[in-house]
């Protein structure tokens, strides 16, 4: 477990008795800029790991890239007060990029924060048709296999993660302290694992507001799957954007929000229809 993800701190424990010195390991949150050639696009509050990972997905789910091969290079630089995440772009994609960008300070609640416009925040992401279906059993063996693979929130409770699912396994795991940048870090490194993510599915341990389902949507992946509850507005863009919803996952079952069919419930597992 990378030790940059988590602090011991000192603290009083009380279970009332006297309180007592004790000490936990906490989730440590930096600031970290994103630098494309040399000028600051975005600063996000996250965890300082995975950052290689995090400024390649953070390129894809953003649009500024439209490949991995369009990355000339990144560099992870500490820094007194966090981290920079540097970027180098073809000049051309490095121009276009400058006249749409923004300066941002995103708190690990928001994924959106800085954007300009109602456009921007309700942006379309390619629509998903492939027909891959998915057992409803699998799919809660791969939530209850997520549980073991999350080494930073056992050790401090208090971090999100991000997972993809081949369909097999979870060859992927990433975690920050932030839902939207847990996904962003998993988007780089299955990029850089070259994995196919058309027969996958992304795995969320947190609720799943609307730029989860822009990213999973980006990735190419047909199936969303979360331990929280759905906003409106993401149930509306995995309805448009042809992703599979399914949130409110349980040990006994899960709610399917969006395209429904994709999942190949068998007739013994059909539920009747409410009166």
């Amino acid at each position: 477990m990378d030790d940059r993800c988590s602090l011991d701190k000192p603290e009083l424990l009380w279970r009332g008795r006297d309180p007592i010195p004790s000490s936990r390991r906490v989730a440590e949150e930096r600031p970290i800029a994103l630098t494309y050639n040399g000028s600051t696009y975005a600063v996000m509050m996250a965890s300082p790991v995975d950052l290689v990972d995090f400024g390649i997905g953070f390129s894809l789910s953003e649009g500024i890239v439209a490949g991995q091969d369009d990355i000339l290079g990144i560099e992870v630089v500490e820094l007194e007060l966090g981290w920079e995440v540097r970027t180098w772009l073809e000049d051309e994609d490095a121009g276009r990029l400058a006249k749409r960008r923004r300066a941002m300070v995103g708190p690990v609640g928001c994924g959106l924060c800085g954007i300009e416009s109602l456009e921007q925040a309700c942006a379309q992401p390619p629509r998903i048709s492939m027909r891959v279906g998915f057992r409803p059993f699998d799919i809660l063996t791969a939530m209850r296999s997520l549980r073991s693979l999350q080494p930073h929130h056992q050790a401090t409770g208090a971090m999100h993660a991000a997972a993809f699912w081949d369909g097999d396994g979870i060859p992927l795991v990433r975690e920050d302290v932030g839902r939207h940048n847990a996904l962003d870090k998993l988007a780089g490194a299955v990029a850089r694992a070259g994995l196919e993510t058309t027969q996958g599915a992304v795995l969320m341990t947190s609720r799943v507001s609307v730029e989860l389902v822009q990213k999973t949507a980006r990735m190419g992946t047909p199936l969303l799957v979360a331990v929280s509850a759905p906003t409106s507005l993401a149930i509306e863009t995995a309805e448009r954007a042809g992703v599979t919803l399914v949130a409110v996952a349980r040990d006994d079952g899960y709610e399917i929000f969006s395209h429904a069919s994709r999942l190949m419930f068998e007739q013994r597992e059909r539920v009747s229809a409410p009166m």
